[in-house]
């Protein structure tokens, strides 16, 4: 016993497991290691993921607003920094810009719903000349329907809406839980909004605080780069719709097709959904046009809507969005269909400005070179740009000649 504990333990090439272990591994192939390994990182990474998106679904009640009021602070701080300059105390200044901002979104949904209250006798009244001329052209046209066939068709849809007034009640219910929700979501988004308003940079601040010193200033900035994007990205979006709206409306009101400004205000939100959201609005005219109007009308705006689409994709969307979050098309048409299928409407809304905080946050993390917090300015498109990435490489460089004495020294003639 004493001879063996004055050996010591065993070493790995006395051991014969770790020997046969290691026999074994070296039989097998380099690639399928290296597989091998590649797969169980990627399945960890997988699974990471799965499990922040189920948390942020399992808390969506709160996550949905918070972002949400992220989006809302982004397009509000400029407002809220130009009375702070005029000095305003923040807080009566953030005060300020919500009640103006909840003054005009409630004048703005006033006025649609009392246009549409105005118009919609005049909506019925062409709805029913509409409905008429389709009656005539199924009983004259080339089907030559009979009125009975007709009046079977609309027995049936009659019988199909009693015979599923269960689930349509059912239906309605949800949609009232669903109305419930949504005011539960705009009072917290409200609240989130006004200290975010009132005291977001503080806020930032203490969070930054629970990161390591060493990295403490370049998350600082990356963080400021990011939401200095997303600024960026709220403005864009809103010049976008403007013009969208503007476009599609005054063309609405061209052709004579009535409820220009409901519609109108519909193509303006819509638009903050990048590419699909105008479409699907666009859509919605084009419909109305046809039950309204006629299939010519319907036609013509069917042209301007993919006129109006047109200017935004290749002059508006380079422009505007392309130089304030450099986001590729592509990457922007994924995103949103990640998001929709993901999260439904939310994350279709959500998810190109989480593409465009993270663009912003992981180039500065790569690029930046000696970050100053205190020289981003996250109100300008300038900020959710990192330093140069020349200067950056020649400063990269630099730091490896200083480290390496060899490196900076002369090559010695053969």
């Amino acid at each position: 016993m004493s001879e063996r504990k004055d050996r010591g333990p065993e070493s790995p090439s006395e051991n014969p497991f770790v020997s046969e272990s290691a026999d074994i591994t070296s039989l097998v192939p380099r690639g399928l290691r290296i597989g091998a390994a590649l797969s169980w990182r990627f399945l960890t990474v997988i699974a990471a993921l799965y499990v922040i998106l189920w948390l942020i679904g399992y808390l969506s009640v709160v996550v949905i607003p918070l972002s949400v009021a992220l989006l809302l602070a982004a397009l509000l701080a400029p407002a809220v920094a130009q009375l702070v300059q005029l000095k305003f105390p923040r807080g009566l200044a953030a005060a300020i810009v919500l009640i103006g901002g909840l003054a005009v979104l409630g004048g703005l949904l006033t006025f649609v719903v009392v246009q549409f209250t105005n118009g919609l006798p005049e909506l019925q009244r062409q709805l029913t000349e509409s409905l008429n001329q389709i009656k005539d052209w199924l009983l004259n046209g080339p089907l030559h329907l009979r009125q009975e066939q007709i009046q079977q068709f609309i027995n049936q849809a009659i019988s199909f809406l009693q015979d599923n007034q269960a689930s349509l009640t059912s239906s309605a219910l949800t949609t009232a839980g669903t109305v419930g929700e949504i005011l539960t979501g705009f009072v917290l988004t409200l609240f989130i909004l006004i200290f975010f308003l009132a005291g977001g940079g503080q806020i930032w601040s203490f969070l930054v605080r629970g990161v390591p010193a060493r990295v403490r200033n370049r998350v600082d900035v990356a963080g400021k780069r990011g939401f200095a994007s997303l600024v960026s990205y709220v403005r864009a979006t809103a010049a976008v719709a403007v013009v969208d709206a503007v476009g599609i409306g005054v063309g609405l009101w061209i052709v004579g097709v009535p409820l220009v400004v409901p519609l109108a205000t519909l193509v303006f939100l819509g638009a903050f959904i990048p590419i699909i959201g105008a479409v699907i609005t666009g859509g919605v005219a084009v419909l109305v046009a046809l039950v309204t109007n006629n299939f010519v009308t319907a036609l013509i705006v069917l042209a301007i809507v993919i006129g109006v689409m047109q200017l935004e994709s290749h002059v508006l969307q380079p422009l505007l969005l392309g130089r304030a979050v450099r986001l590729h098309p592509l990457a922007v048409v994924l995103a949103i269909t990640a998001g929709l299928v993901t999260a439904g409407i939310a994350g279709a809304l959500l998810s190109v400005p989480l593409l465009a905080v993270l663009n912003a946050g992981i180039r500065s993390l790569l690029h930046e070179v000696d970050p100053d917090p205190g020289g981003v300015d996250v109100l300008h498109d300038q900020g959710a740009q990192p330093n140069n990435d020349e200067t950056g490489d020649k400063a990269d460089s630099k730091t490896d000649s200083e480290d390496d004495p060899a490196a900076g020294a002369p090559a010695e003639r053969p």
